[in-house]
């Protein structure tokens, strides 16, 4: 057989042997090791020639990791985010100089060779002996390009990236066989766009874009001569040519760039020339990653944004994947953080709670109907200087959510919860209930699901003020929080009940656990996330229909596709009926209950205080129609101190109560939150009132506060009658772990003649009487309705 094949060219096994020898060469000159050592690995070279058609890798465009931006709901950006700080720009967008010095200093017949000059690797050869040092390596533009695929793909996983930065002729003979696919299936010009767009210059910047801003703020598009010769000259040694840390090597390597960029004719000598009188002209611009830089203090709905993508299957199915797709980056993620009402919560955040203060302050806030997270704010700063007073815990939502290990009791901003639970169940408002102001109740009265009952201890429950006893319906109770009240409507609605309503409305506690069912969640005794209560309560706000929060309206990746993202999943969780009326009611809390100094006057407003035992948490919860607002203040460090004796924000407190602290921050941020925006209403109800006595005024200030009776809800209306008027009908009475007299329960303190029935109680039309009684068969279309049917009471 001929050695030659017509027309003078070399054979295959020739060309295989040339391309051996070029790539052993070039891995020498690159590695640093001598030649005969080449001898051994005959075999590999061999068996990485036979499976060149079988590598899998495409290196065409390779997931490039970038910058994640975050925006609000208005298109503005919020902070960046990202595990390697680079922007991907086309070439059009990268100067002609940068592109003209990267080529003169790496590969200067870059447009001129295939994947191999062997050209260049001999020069390098010669220049290298004569200096004495590897001053110039043998490697393409290709061939380097394809070894920082390895490395781009090898992430922070320190083994893979001790394999693809290994210097042996083994991987540069795999390095080579990639650059050659590579050269047959891009253009010159793409490889070299991608080339510049994966190279490491230093300082933490990858990619020419992102270079070109850390040194000299400003675009690739806009570099000049003296620029683009300092960013070429990094490519070889980013440390030791760093221009921040070492100038005088920075400005001699530069010149070195502009010296062979006039040797090969990419510049005139005379430009070459100029360009080294210059100074290095940096214009430095820090990094800036991550949720700490965020817009309006919004570093914590920031981390709640990151960590959505995290942890919704919607961006991964694994974990593994979303933190892949996180680290990879590209997405432009736009949310629902509406710039106004973050402004607005963090202002009130700061605006009674310092960020030096022993406790701290949470705000956040959801729109009804939505689900949309609209403010999350805290009196903390976002970071992790704890010299400053920083944190990274999230105050506003759950442990999975990056909040704390289990959330905060909620006190009484669960009392409307078991009201719902309770009028869904068919019981009526107007059920009164008489207490001393303490009382001794059994477990075993209380059932679970399945009915059985909790437990076989006692329960001891009283109210905050000892002048707090006597006869509450509904509507009163809620307006003065009182807790024997709801501990025995909690035991008639049942335990499983109100369990049942609270999961409904979205509320776990804060380990991402169920509401427990046991007697002390009716008082607020489970532990529980400020973002849940704000969805809750937004249940309310909604006619009953619950929507579960949501951060993310739309997520774009890097090649400008949409990408799934959870959306808000709303139910219904009870009818309108008792949505309306719970609002009805909780509009009397801020009008004369316990939330009065939280009130809005320029529009419908309800809400609900709580303080917890030891007044270790204190809480306003409250909405108006178009939003929601949940705002906590406790001890967000080590063990929750009692707030007795405190001062907060400047002003001393003798006890801290949920509406004499939260209230105003809640005022504040809900202020400025809706400020030009519409005025919505509630839809009007009737809430027919039972008989209230209480046998005196109490003077307190928190959520146990006495209050005082006037013609508003929670109290009695004069001139009008409280319990049903003549020609009603008594059906038999109810009994509630007391006596009874008269069809009024007792707990174990004062009777009233008059109460509620389980048969009904028909209107007759006589003057006196309410437009619409009890109805527990729904019969009649104006009375209350049991099985959670619209209509009840008709609106006034």
């Amino acid at each position: 057989m001929a050695n030659k094949r017509s027309g003078g060219g070399l054979t295959g096994p020739q060309q295989a042997a040339k391309f051996l020898g070029v790539s052993v060469l070039a891995g020498a000159v690159m590695a640093g090791v001598a030649l005969p050592v080449a001898g051994g690995l005959g075999l590999a070279a061999k068996g990485a020639v036979e499976n060149f058609d079988e590598i899998p890798v495409d290196f065409k465009r390779p997931p490039l990791s970038q910058k994640n931006r975050i925006l609000d709901a208005e298109g503005e950006l919020i902070a960046t985010d990202y595990y390697r700080d680079r922007t991907v720009v086309p070439l059009e967008k990268i100067a002609p100089p940068m592109r003209k010095a990267i080529i003169a200093i790496e590969d200067s017949r870059f447009y001129e060779h295939g994947a191999v000059d062997l050209k260049g690797i001999l020069r390098a050869l010669n220049k290298n002996a004569q200096q004495g040092e590897v001053s110039e390596g043998g490697s393409t533009l290709t061939q380097q390009y394809v070894k920082n695929v390895f490395v781009e793909q090898a992430g922070d996983d320190p083994e893979k990236v001790a394999e693809a930065t290994q210097q042996t002729i083994g991987r540069k003979i795999q390095e080579l066989q990639f650059a050659i696919q590579v050269e047959e299936e891009l253009t010159k010009d793409q490889i070299l766009e991608n080339y510049l767009n994966i190279t490491f210059f230093g300082q933490q910047a990858y990619g020419i874009e992102a270079a070109a801003r850390r040194y000299f703020s400003k675009p690739a598009a806009d570099l000049g001569l003296h620029e683009a010769a300092l960013l070429a000259g990094l490519v070889q040694s980013p440390t030791r040519y760093d221009p921040l840390n070492n100038e005088e090597d920075a400005l001699k390597r530069r010149n070195v760039v502009l010296e062979r960029m006039a040797e090969t004719g990419a510049v005139s000598r005379k430009e070459a020339d100029a360009a080294k009188q210059r100074d290095l002209g940096l214009k430095i611009s820090r990094p800036k990653s991550g949720c700490i830089t965020s817009t309006d203090k919004a570093g914590f709905f920031c981390d709640y944004v990151r960590k959505v993508v995290l942890t919704d299957p919607a961006f991964g199915k694994t974990e593994e994947e979303r933190r892949e797709r996180w680290k990879r980056g590209g997405l432009t993620i736009h949310t629902t953080l509406s710039p106004k009402a973050q402004k607005a919560a963090a202002k009130a955040a700061t605006s009674k709670v310092y960020e030096d203060d022993p406790v701290a302050a949470s705000v956040v806030q959801v729109e009804p109907g939505t689900g949309k997270i609209l403010s999350m704010a805290q009196s903390r700063p976002y970071g992790l200087d704890q010299k400053k007073n920083q944190t990274t815990l999230n105050l506003a939502v759950n442990n999975a959510m990056g909040g704390s290990t289990h959330g905060f009791q909620v006190g009484s901003t669960f009392k409307p919860i078991i009201a719902a639970a309770a009028l869904q169940k068919g019981i009526n408002p107007t059920h009164t209930y008489s207490s001393d102001w303490k009382t001794t109740f059994k477990e075993s009265d209380f059932t679970v699901c399945g009915n059985k009952p909790y437990g076989t201890k006692e329960w001891p429950v009283e109210n905050e003020l000892e002048s707090e006893k006597g006869s509450w319906d509904m509507t009163s109770a809620l307006g003065k929080s009182i807790n024997t009240y709801f501990a025995n409507l909690g035991q008639k609605a049942g335990l499983c009940d109100v369990v049942k309503m609270a999961g409904k409305m979205g509320v776990k506690r804060g380990d991402g656990q169920p509401v427990e069912q046991r007697p002390s969640m009716l008082l607020g005794g489970q532990n529980i996330s400020p973002l849940a209560m704000a969805a809750a309560y937004a249940t309310f706000a909604n006619r009953g229909t619950y929507c579960s929060p949501v951060a993310i309206e739309k997520v774009v990746d890097a090649d400008g596709k949409k990408l799934s993202v959870p959306r808000t999943k709303c139910e219904r969780a009870m009818s309108e009926h008792t949505a309306d009326s719970i609002n009805k009611m909780l509009k009397g809390v801020v009008e004369d209950g316990t939330g009065t100094a939280a009130g809005l006057s320029d529009r419908d407003n309800a809400g609900k205080t709580g303080t917890t035992d030891g007044r270790k948490d204190a809480w306003f919860v409250g909405y108006t129609p178009n939003l929601s607002t949940a705002v906590w203040v406790g001890d967000d460090v080590g063990t929750p101190r009692e707030m007795f004796d405190i001062t907060i924000g400047g002003q001393y407190y003798p006890k801290v109560c949920g509406g004499c602290l939260p209230g105003p921050i809640w005022k504040t941020a809900m202020t400025g939150a809706l400020k030009g925006e519409s005025v919505e209403s509630f839809n009007d109800v009737h809430v027919p009132r039972g008989r209230t006595k209480e046998d005196k005024p109490g003077d307190g200030d928190g959520d146990g506060d006495g209050g005082r009776n006037d013609n508003r809800p929670g109290g009695e209306r004069p001139g009008r009658p409280s319990i049903p008027g003549p020609g009603f009908t008594f059906g038999p009475d109810l009994t509630a772990g007391g006596t009874t007299d008269g069809g009024t329960e007792t707990m174990g303190g004062n009777t009233n003649a008059g109460g509620n029935t389980n048969g009904g109680v028909t209107p007759t039309g006589e003057p006196g009487g309410f437009p619409g009684g009890f109805d527990n068969g729904g019969a009649d279309s104006g009375g209350w309705q049991d099985g959670g049917q619209d209509g009840g009471w008709g609106p006034r």
